[in-house]
């Protein structure tokens, strides 16, 4: 998977499309993302226990990596591509303007 935890995203389809967030946690065994503010749902869960209140809650889902885009600060959605410096370093880049992500 080209993303990581961290990284910024802009969503492509769905019911969020068009909006950014950053990726909280990656699930490489579905090949799913969780994006804070991005599908969230009601889950009704009961108290469990002393500390754990229950109700409605608002919870992140996990969304399809390709549903989602990498966003780059100069040229927005974009792919990722990599490079090596000189070093034999690896970097990522994008893919419009070439420059570092």
């Amino acid at each position: 998977m080209k993303v990581r935890k961290g990284d910024d995203v802009v969503v492509l389809s769905g019911k969020d499309v068009g909006r950014r967030g950053t990726i909280t946690r990656v699930i490489n065994e579905t090949d799913k993302v969780i994006v804070d503010g991005v599908n969230m749902v009601k889950r009704h869960t009961k108290p469990q226990g002393q500390v754990m209140q229950g109700g409605i809650i608002d919870k992140e889902m996990p969304i399809h990596v390709s549903n989602v885009a990498l966003w780059c600060k100069e040229c927005g959605a974009t792919r990722i591509g990599y490079r090596f410096d000189d070093v034999g370093v690896k970097h990522r880049t994008c893919r419009k303007c070439g420059g570092d992500i």
